[in-house]
């Protein structure tokens, strides 16, 4: 089973490594390129394996191992052993009736996404849930800053992953010019109150910066303009926060140096391999929160009652989705 077919890779390499008209001549190793697609190709496979049947569908496929990258059986062996551990987290968050907050930030295309994806997809849906919030429109403009922010904050029993959070007013909004200085300096006072009262209320508050290189930005943009089922990541923000590294730099440094709380602290994930950040950052939350493992019953399928004079309709032929595979 390898990643894709040599000569798809080639050329979809071929396609990132090229510049585009117009480009500065700076390109992507075509190693990294091709990290890239095998990374893409390994999101897929996540879903689909376990650990019985992850030597059997790997055994034959090409590693394509670059020097220093984290070998992708230990990836996936450690994945799946992590995200059964986030099960047993969530099961002491919803009988404990803890309230938990974990804060993404950073970059684009630093991987926080990825990171959250890898978190959610073997929980509870109504236990752990994302909050990505869209732009503030008219009404919300006019509210108390962190309003909108608080109506997803966790019940009892309930983790909440925010994927980007009020921290926008010292990123986002103050670099592309949303937010006045007056009321980036309002947020700087006011957040680390916010964050205190959340953690008084009994809100577990966990915080995280993703951190990539300029270069790694670059290889990551250029994958998503030339991958047409990647376009969508792209916004023209996103484009625009190319141009202003250098501010966003500044604004970061400055974020986490004054909302830095002992109540809440940052933690920074070098986001450079995502996989390694993917595995460090889920162990690192494991840590954050002391678990046990919640004894269960055993469950017992009960026997389908039958009523001899039950006759099963049959539906019309005209209503079922035609059967093209």
């Amino acid at each position: 089973m390898a990643p894709k077919s040599m000569p798809a890779r080639k050329q979809a390499i071929k396609k990132v490594v090229a510049p585009s008209p117009g480009a500065s001549n700076r390109g992507p190793r075509a190693a990294d390129v091709e990290a890239e697609i095998i990374d893409s190709f390994d999101e897929e496979l996540e879903m689909e394996l376990d650990d019985d049947r992850l030597d059997r569908l790997l055994g034959d496929a090409p590693q394509d191992q670059q020097d220093g990258e984290l070998d992708r059986r230990v990836y996936f062996k450690e994945l799946f052993r992590l995200q059964s551990e986030l099960i047993k987290l969530q099961d002491w968050v919803q009988t404990q009736k803890l309230k938990v907050v974990v804060v993404f930030e950073g970059r684009d295309a630093a991987g926080k996404g990825g990171v959250i994806k890898r978190i959610t997809q073997r929980l509870n849906p109504r236990v752990c849930r994302v909050a990505a919030l869209p732009a503030p429109n008219d009404r919300e403009k006019t509210q108390w800053y962190f309003q909108r922010y608080a109506a997803h904050l966790p019940a009892a029993g309930e983790i909440v992953l925010f994927d980007r959070s009020w921290y926008n007013r010292a990123g986002v909004e103050r670099v592309m010019g949303f937010a006045t200085p007056d009321e980036v300096e309002e947020f700087f006072r006011s957040v680390p109150q916010w964050e205190t009262m959340l953690v008084r209320s009994g809100i577990i508050l966990i915080k995280y910066w993703f951190s990539i290189t300029d270069e790694e930005q670059h290889l990551r943009f250029m994958m998503r303009i030339k991958d047409p089922m990647k376009q969508w990541k792209l916004s023209p923000m996103d484009l625009e926060s190319r141009r202003r590294w250098e501010a966003y730099t500044k604004a970061k440094e400055e974020m986490i140096e004054r909302t830095s709380i002992p109540e809440a602290r940052w933690w920074i994930v070098d986001g450079v391999d995502k996989k390694r950040a993917r595995l460090n950052c889920i162990a690192h939350l494991l840590d954050q929160i002391p678990y046990r493992e919640v004894a269960r019953e055993e469950v017992a399928l009960p026997p389908r009652a039958r009523n001899p004079d039950y006759v099963r309709k049959e539906l019309p032929t005209e209503i079922h989705v035609p059967e093209r595979y």
